[in-house]
């Protein structure tokens, strides 16, 4: 490559149009004929989860970025125009959206094959249902309702992001020249989205809520004396930026919670309509409610928050989901009295979801009631809103046990939660952390300190991801807990630095940022250029969520230049591309979500394996506190090699990622390999639960 790479902008995938090519593999497992038909339904409602989460953050400092009129390498990771970004953006937002629309329509059809009819309001044939419709309305649905008149409505009064509302055609008469418009936020926080019917016929029928409403609207405005009604769903989604203010008269707490009532009226980023919405009708609400020709519109189909679809009814038909998957049991742990004396002997590794959780939970609980436990710390980013864990840590402080935890409140969509804990771990005894300043920690960390004859000894656990028990049913993520010291002093230095990050810390063992993780990327990178150019075995494996960093995609061009092969498994946004041979890059999209953080390296036949809470992002490598932990244990790493090498042989459910094979599935091999599936049947079959 004669070219500056550094210069050659053709070379990087801008960040957010990668993104939307992750997103476009969720689809296609939506499109998949080949997965059960229940499974198909969920992914489109992840899909559209994952859509409105996309807009509230990146298109969001897209807008903010032309608003003050500046390129800025910080949105972006280098300069771009973001208007051109935008207008890309958009053109691949209508094309997905009018696949979903089509998807979700195939699969209604497919649905009513199996027994399974999704109507709407003009479709209710029976009187059962009917009746059942307006009884259903009138004792759940109608307490819920409150109807907002147009004419009177106030742009001050801001409708919710994250609710869908139908904004209702009212006439006295059919051909009446006048008509009345009023808004129904349909209650979908508080009730069901869907509402299933009695079986008839022995079919299953179900209906959105939203059709249940549209069926009483006569109800609804009835002392209005309106006889004719049309409706049409419209949707806000809003920029979810906090900004703090600098009152140092109030606690971080008190800024975040004051923040998070402004995210409520965060500018507008979307405003989706159904398309078949008269144009009058059109203009009139869109002025109403303030929405300008600068804001981003999406004519959609007649359903909004398609992310509902992920709790949509079963109807009990098993063999429209997945076969189960039980959770492996861990042989050690299950077999053994203490898990402190079992990891005096050797490091326990976890794969989640393969393996149950409820074994972190269990390490916690018995730290809260061993005697000899003097302290526990851990880190929380994102927790359960019902979470055992924090049971447990509650526990251990009634037990007279020191419990720190840092509860970083800025994980994004989980302040709310995140100060509702802080506030009750806080009430119970425990000593809570609440921020660092210019930084956020995202390390996944517990460490506990047991006196043990006369001496503090540690016991650690360090994983690639978070502490959430329903997540960690559905993220594939690795957990060690291990008796070794070298990491037990170095995580508890981890801790000191949460209270005193001015200090310079040394870590010999862990890699650590914001102080340390890039230089250690580039050292090693250079490590295997080294190898390379002097004819020696320079590979490596790296698993991750993000590689979004032009520093570190510099050195992995010039690796790569050098001979170093390099497999990159990428879940989501990679700027890299496959400009040669030895470098590529695939991303596995399946049942689990590919959560875990693994890094392999080889060179000159020397292999280290480390795992890592931190994307190659450059917000995790110098504006967060991440940690990547060495594996030394050699059973561990083989598990880990072996897990690795699973996932480069899978030909199911691996995508190729940029270039011109994008998104296209990877199917070289003779025998057919989903390696989620491979994986669990290897821990099934070679019992090797370290």
């Amino acid at each position: 490559m004669k070219r500056k790479i550094r210069d050659d902008k053709t070379l990087y995938v801008n960040r957010e149009l990668s993104w939307l090519d992750f997103n476009e593999r969720v689809l296609q497992e939506a499109a998949d004929p080949e997965k059960p038909l229940l499974e198909r339904v969920r992914f489109l409602g992840i899909f559209s989860n994952n859509q409105d989460e996309f807009f509230r953050v990146r298109v969001a400092t897209l807008k903010r970025v032309i608003k003050y009129k500046k390129l800025s390498k910080k949105a972006f990771g280098r300069p771009e125009d973001p208007k051109k970004i935008l207008e890309e953006i958009s053109k691949r937002i209508v094309a997905q959206q009018a696949r979903l629309n089509g998807i979700f329509q195939g699969i209604r059809i497919e649905l009513k094959k199996e027994g399974i009819n999704l109507i709407n309001e003009k479709e209710l044939r029976f009187r059962t249902h009917k009746d059942y419709v307006v009884e259903y309305f009138r004792q759940k649905l109608r307490p819920h309702i409150f109807p907002i008149m147009m004419k009177n409505y106030n742009v001050d009064c801001d409708l919710r992001d994250k609710s869908i509302y139908l904004a209702i055609e009212m006439k006295v008469e059919e051909v009446s020249e006048q008509i009345d418009y009023s808004l129904i936020e349909i209650p979908a926080e508080s009730l069901s989205r869907f509402l299933v019917l009695p079986e008839y016929n022995g079919k299953q029928y179900v209906m959105f809520i939203d059709d249940v409403i549209r069926y009483n609207l006569h109800e609804i405005y009835a002392s209005l004396h309106y006889s004719h009604f049309r409706a049409f769903t419209i949707k806000f989604t809003r920029d979810a930026e906090l900004d703090l203010d600098n009152d140092i008269s109030k606690s971080f707490l008190e800024q975040m919670a004051d923040s998070l009532k402004q995210r409520k009226s965060g500018n507008p980023v979307r405003y989706v309509v159904d398309k078949e919405i008269p144009e009058e009708m059109f203009r009139y609400v869109s002025r109403k409610i303030g929405i300008t020709a600068h804001d981003t519109v999406v004519m959609g189909g007649r359903y909004h928050n398609f992310k509902d679809l992920m709790s949509f009814p079963t109807f009990g038909k098993d063999n429209l989901e997945f076969s189960p998957m039980p959770a492996i049991s861990h042989e050690r742990l299950d077999k053994c009295e203490s898990i402190f004396d079992e990891l005096k002997k050797k490091d326990v590794m976890l794969n989640f979801p393969y393996q149950s959780f409820q074994y972190v939970i269990d390490f916690l609980r018995e730290a809260s009631i061993d005697p000899q436990v003097r302290s526990i710390k851990m880190t929380i980013y994102r927790i359960g809103s019902d979470s055992n864990i924090m049971n447990a840590l509650i526990g251990a402080a009634r037990n007279g046990k020191k419990v720190t935890v840092f509860m970083e409140l800025q994980a994004r969509f989980d302040e709310q939660n995140n100060i509702r804990w802080s506030t009750k771990l806080q009430d119970e005894g425990v000593r809570v952390i609440q921020s660092i300043p210019g930084l956020k920690v995202h390390a996944k960390l517990i460490l506990v300190r047991r006196k043990e004859s006369r001496r503090d000894l540690y016991y650690t656990n360090v994983g690639t991801g978070n502490f959430h028990e329903s997540t960690a049913k559905v993220y594939g993520d690795t957990s060690i807990m291990t008796a070794d010291q070298r990491i037990g002093r170095e995580v508890y230095k981890v801790f000191e630095m949460f209270e005193a990050s001015y200090r310079n810390f040394i870590f010999s063992h862990l890699v650590v940022s914001p102080m340390g993780m890039r230089n250690f990327i580039n050292r090693t990178l250079n490590n295997l250029i080294v190898a390379a150019r002097e004819g020696k075995k320079a590979h490596a494996i790296i698993k991750l969520n993000n590689i979004v960093d032009d520093e570190v995609t510099e050195r992995l061009y010039q690796a790569a230049e050098k001979g170093v092969k390099l497999d990159i498994l990428i879940r989501g946004m990679c700027v890299l591309q496959p400009i040669n041979d030895n470098i590529k890059i695939r991303s596995i999209v399946g049942r689990y979500l590919e959560h875990a953080r693994v890094l392999y390296f080889n060179i000159d036949g020397t292999e280290s394996i480390y795992i890592t809470s931190a994307d190659w992002m450059t917000r995790n490598l110098d504006h967060r506190i991440e940690v990547m932990s060495p594996v030394y244990d050699e059973d561990a790493k083989a598990l880990l090699k072996e897990m690795l090498l699973i996932q480069l042989k899978d030909n199911v459910k691996s995508r190729y990622v940029n270039g011109e094979k994008n998104n296209k599935f990877y199917t070289k091999g003779k025998r057919k390999v989903s390696s989620q599936i491979e994986f669990y049947k290897y821990l099934q079959e070679n019992k090797l639960h370290i």
